[in-house]
């Protein structure tokens, strides 16, 4: 049944239409939702200011509690439905997008852990006569209107991770999803109302028009701003912003993977393969560049390539489907379109190389590609490993390190001495030993580094971001 989902900007109208929102696996039609124009943006910043300049009418600390734990419980309550809806519109098969809702309860019960147990702090004094008869202290409030910009490849927890930090310090927050994958917002937003958050305080929308979504970023109005996407447009939004606006920026990365001479090749199979191809790929620390050294090389590619044939490709909302589509076809095609720059340009094709379909392509293993292909260079966002032959492990460190991208990385070995060498030199903010470059839980910190970010994710480290600390000092001659 097409479901409808109306502005939620409360008291908005809007002219720009609706959005049409299309399942990336057989490009059906399953949703609309109203399109806001400019005059729509305006109201959802004049409402969200307007809620912060009135101290007296915060919400407190408890009723921020209760709501969340309220969304919690209804969250766990529909997590079988939340997981076909985040899976028929955002393409990653059922049995991780179940894994992906229980990550955003858990999401929103780490909200409440970092609300509850993380306060200000005494400034000492009274250790000099300038600060004699004085006591100093910390509070954390919001910091002020957060708008936050998401992707499409976790279509549910990464909202979590935006506005559930945002609804936890007491910010009023603005959403705008991918246009691709809305309806998951939508649905959390709907929830957080029904577990008792007024409208005003978390309001969402999509834009048709990219002026409309920059009018919203670059609004002085707007305190922090959180954005997950890609590089060039977090870059491009970033210049826009208004002085004064704080900001977080999480990009992709182009994730290297360490093999050692070592490595225990059976178990780390398994995880490269998981690494590279769940969600076909579209995981921003997803593994996309393997360099294994040329004793191990041979059986390593062979043994990918066999994963990476025995996957079930296809309908993400089937229980047995383990890789599905690409979010749009265009992607397919740029895809297709990198694999074969770097097969013409003298890579070796051990698996894959072809479109299955408009939506779907094969889980692809490709045998030292050229540096200068893009496949090297760029996130290639697909289901796509690279894997490169190195004999000596510091010029693998070094083919690694020479791109303008670091997120995540990885390195496989037995030795300590090897994995602390490859740890401290890799360019990465965090450096998974013997487990592949996409591991992460919620409270971690998540950071790229260079052109993959600014800032760091995770939900702790965004309630600290969106949250000032604001000191008292008290003279009294009691002191």
């Amino acid at each position: 049944m097409l479901e409808n989902f109306p502005l939620m900007i409360p008291g908005a109208t809007t002219n720009d239409g609706e959005l049409e929102v299309f399942a990336p696996f057989d490009r059906s039609l399953i949703a609309t939702a109203a399109a806001a124009d400019s005059k729509a943006v305006e109201k959802a910043l004049e409402t969200a200011s307007r809620l912060f300049r009135d101290r007296g009418a915060w919400l407190k600390p408890c009723q921020r509690i209760a709501i969340l734990d309220k969304a919690a419980a209804i969250m766990t309550e529909r997590a079988d439905e939340l997981a076909v809806e985040a899976a028929r519109e955002g393409g990653k098969p059922l049995i991780d997008s179940k894994v992906e809702v229980t990550r955003a309860i858990d999401g929103v019960k780490n909200c409440i852990e970092v609300l509850r147990t993380e306060g200000g702090q005494e400034i000492p004094m009274n250790l000099n006569p300038a600060s004699a008869g004085r006591v100093a202290f910390t509070r954390k409030q919001p910091i002020g209107v957060v708008v936050a910009v998401s992707a499409f490849n976790h279509p549910l927890n990464l909202i979590v991770h935006q506005v559930g930090p945002a609804v936890a310090t007491g910010c009023p927050v603005i959403i705008k999803p991918a246009e691709d994958t809305p309806l998951s917002c939508f649905r959390f937003v709907n929830i957080l109302r029904e577990a008792g958050l007024p409208e005003e305080w978390c309001q969402s929308l999509v834009v048709k028009d990219l002026d409309v979504a920059t009018q919203l970023v670059s609004d002085p109005r707007v305190s922090f701003f959180s954005f997950i996407g890609s590089a060039r447009v977090g870059w491009m939004l970033r210049s826009k912003l208004a002085p004064g606006t704080r900001c977080a920026l999480e990009h992709g990365g182009v994730a290297p993977v360490i093999v050692a001479a070592d490595a225990d090749l059976d178990n780390a199979l398994p995880l490269l393969a998981k690494g590279g191809f769940y969600h076909a790929g579209q995981v921003c620390v997803s593994v996309q560049r393997i360099f294994a050294h040329e004793s191990v090389v041979k059986e390593l590619v062979e043994r990918l390539a066999d994963a990476a044939k025995a996957l079930k490709i296809g309908d993400p909302t089937l229980a047995d489907t383990e890789v599905g589509p690409l979010i749009r076809p265009a992607e397919v095609n740029r895809v297709e379109e990198w694999v074969n720059e770097a097969v013409d340009a003298g890579a070796d094709l051990i698996a894959g190389g072809r479109r299955i379909s408009d939506t779907c392509y094969e889980c692809t293993v490709l045998l030292n590609p050229p540096s200068e292909v893009k496949v090297s260079q760029m996130e290639v966002f697909g289901p796509v490993i690279c894997v490169y032959t190195y004999s000596d492990i510091d010029q693998a460190i070094a083919q690694a390190n020479a791109i303008p991208y670091a997120f995540q990385a990885a390195v496989f070995t037995r030795d300590i001495d090897t994995a602390l060498r490859v740890s401290t030199r890799l360019d990465a903010s965090a450096v998974m030993v013997n487990d592949h470059s996409a591991f992460r839980v919620d409270w971690m910190p998540f950071a790229g580094l260079k052109q993959s970010g600014l800032a760091v994710g995770g939900i702790p480290f965004t309630m600290h971001d969106m949250q000032i600390e604001k000191m008292t000092v008290w003279r009294s001659g009691e002191l």
